[in-house]
């Protein structure tokens, strides 16, 4: 089983997650997503509000990679899993929530992202690294 570790948690409470999709066709795209969080020590959850490439990418292909930097200890990782799209249910109405209180319009979607692999983003002998 592929878990976060502390050291994980500690560069993705303070940093910017960007995450990798790529559509039926493989071509790639990449986005910064602000509301990316843990759901659990397996499972990266965001809400979707802008319904672009990156949903219409995971309709299409589920495969999807996260990436969080440590620019100053220059450091990080690479999270590869399986993205779900809800939109309804108790997860939903959560983000939603959430967005009506910070003022913003409901998203479109909710994104889960069960963590299957992780490699290392550390320059060196660690560089691309499978850690689990």
């Amino acid at each position: 089983m592929v878990k976060v570790e502390e050291e994980m948690r500690r560069i993705i409470e303070k940093g910017l997650a960007f995450v990798g999709t790529a559509d039926r066709n493989g071509r790639p795209n990449i986005a910064p997503k602000g509301s990316m969080g843990l759901e659990n020590e397996e499972t990266f959850v965001f809400a979707e509000g802008g319904g672009k490439k990156t949903l219409q990418n995971l309709k299409e292909n589920p495969e999807v990679t996260v990436a969080y930097v440590d620019r100053e200890k220059v450091e990080g990782y690479q999270f590869k899993g399986k993205a779900e799209i809800i939109e309804q249910g108790s997860l939903y109405d959560k983000f939603a929530k959430i967005a009506e209180e910070r003022g913003r319009q409901k998203p479109i979607a909710v994104v889960k992202i069960k963590i299957e692999e992780i490699y290392s983003l550390k320059p060196g002998p660690m560089a691309g690294e499978r850690i689990a």
